[in-house]
Order: structure tokens, then sequence, then C-alpha cells
């Protein structure tokens, strides 16, 4: 059985298959989390391959440098860099990127990051903890509405409302520093809740991509995957939430439409712009048997997509 801060990583076999890794191809794992898809990737990989894998969490980035491998290069930055990164490494394209939104066991369960409001530890939230703004101190900070619209907007909380009035009412007496404040507050502000799903689940889902800025930075580097990929390379995004899906399905399927002209220009079929994506199969999801071995892997979906 796994221990606590060791990583199943989800739909392991499946985005390997929908990568269809080339023995001699260049690889990108934006994700690399503590490595369980980068070591199945390299695996893969002749002497003539290579993988390189990206993360902003220095723990992440401590875990990859234990793989000492010549086809392997790990840099710590965020993946929203990425066209960055592989011009400072001097790849001008690749045949796969592969994005693991989710968050990783070890992140969940160590106290000190403050991802988990099962676990009593300072309130950070910060996937990069060598910069940026802490939880704790947007929380210090932000007015009634802003604290309001992110929980509303990120967590899809109903009572977001009642929750950023209970905590600027707390703010007002003692700092909200720790996980524990913070869950305790929420739960008293949520009346009713979901069926197994703690009160603060929807909050913290909420303040962790607020501070880490999730949804924007995917938004940014789903276009730039896109413009590493040569022809017939593929994009696989696992994501675990619907406003992740949401990002990944429109910028698929937009991509893999050509652009709509208005009807009845006089314009040849295969004359108009061609899309530059193409749908690979349907969206895919764990099966029952790794949901039981792995329940964080139950939201997780996967979608495929080649470049054309």
């Amino acid at each position: 059985m796994a221990t606590p801060l060791q990583h199943t990583p989800v739909l392991l076999d499946e985005a390997l298959g929908a990568l269809n890794v080339r023995p001699d191809g260049t690889y990108v794992d934006c994700t690399f989390g503590r490595g369980g898809h980068s070591r199945a990737l390299l695996e893969r990989l002749q002497p003539e391959g290579r993988l390189i894998a990206l993360d902003r969490d220095l723990a992440a980035i401590s875990a990859g440098e234990d793989i000492v491998d010549e086809r392997f290069t790990i840099v710590h930055a965020s993946f929203a860099e990425l066209r960055a990164v592989l011009a400072r490494l001097g790849v001008d394209e690749v045949d796969g990127v592969l994005l693991d939104l989710g968050m990783s066991s070890a992140q969940i369960e160590d106290p000190q990051r403050g991802f988990s409001f099962r676990r009593s530890g300072p309130l950070d939230m910060r996937m990069d903890t060598s910069r940026g703004e802490t939880a704790a101190e947007w929380l210090a900070t932000a007015s009634e509405r802003e604290i309001w619209e992110v929980i509303g907007r990120y967590g899809e909380e109903r009572f977001a409302k009642s929750i950023a009035a209970a905590i600027v009412a707390a703010r007002a007496r003692e700092p909200i520093a720790s996980t524990q404040q913070l869950a305790v507050l929420v739960a008293a502000a949520v009346r009713t809740r979901e069926a197994g799903q703690d009160p603060a689940t929807r909050t913290f889902q909420a303040l962790r991509i607020h501070v880490n800025q999730e949804l924007a930075q995917l938004s940014l580097v789903l276009p730039q995957a896109l413009d590493a990929l040569r022809s017939g390379g593929r994009l696989a995004v696992i994501s675990f939430h619907s406003l992740e899906d949401r990002i990944v399905k429109q910028f698929m399927r937009g991509e893999s439409q050509r652009d709509r002209m208005p009807h009845g220009l006089p314009i040849r079929q295969r004359d108009l712009p061609q899309a530059r994506l193409r749908l690979v199969g349907k969206p895919l999801r764990p099966t029952r048997g790794e949901i039981e071995a792995n329940p964080r892997a139950r939201s997780a979906v996967l979608r495929v997509a080649e470049r054309t």
C-alpha cells in the first residue's frame, strides 16, 4: 500500500497510450509532481528520446533531481512558461505534451503546505513556496466582495457571501493564519452540504485556484503547447474539476474546427484555413478499479488532441 507521501498517477496507461509515444521522440511533462508519468514515459523512450519536465513546486523539483538520466531534464517553472523553457533549451518542436492538473498526494498530505482542511497547518496554499502571496496574506487584505467572488467563482459555492462575511468578521478579531481556523469558520457559515462532502471543500479549492492562478495558467499553456507540437504530435490533458475541464474542452474544440466564413462567400472548401487540432477519441475516465484503489481519481477526465 502507498505511504501518505507517495503519489499514484491517475490514468497512467491511458495517458501514455494517448500520447502515442515514439521511442525517439521528444516529450514534455508539464506537471512533474512526483514523477509517475515521467518515469513511465522514460521507460518507453530509446536513447535518442528526450523528456523535459516542468514543475513550480520546489519539492517536485527535488524529487525529479533523483532521476539520473541523460534523456531527462527538469526545470523549476510554471507550465505557463512553456514557450520560454523550450526556447532556453533549444527545442523547436516536440512530439507530445502532457498536463496532469491534479494535485499530488504529497502536497495534500503535508500540513505545512496548507492545502488540506483535514490537517492543521499554516494557510499557505502556494504551489511555488519561493514566491507569491499566501492564502492567509490574501485573506488578510482582500475586500469582502473579492473574497465572495473568488469563493463563488472558483469554488462554485452557493454560500460564498456568508463565508466571506464570516471571514471578514473573524479577521477583525485575529489573523486567519491556519487551515483549521478557516475550516471552522466555513463550517459555521455553510448551512447545508452534499452528503459526504466537507463544508470547507469548495472554499479551499477556490482559494487554492486563486492563489496559484490555476485557470489563468491553464489558459496560457494550451496555445503554447499547440504551437510546440509538430505535425502528428499529441496534447493530453487530465483535469479534475469542471472549471479546468471546460477550458480544455473549449480550447480543443475551438482549434479542431475550421474558421467559419459568412454563408454564401465564393470560397472552396479546400481553400478554407485548416483546423490545427484533431480530437482523438472520447474523453476518458478512470475505471471502477482505479477509483477503488485511488479514490482521488474519481473526478479525473483525460482529453486528447493531435496536431494536424
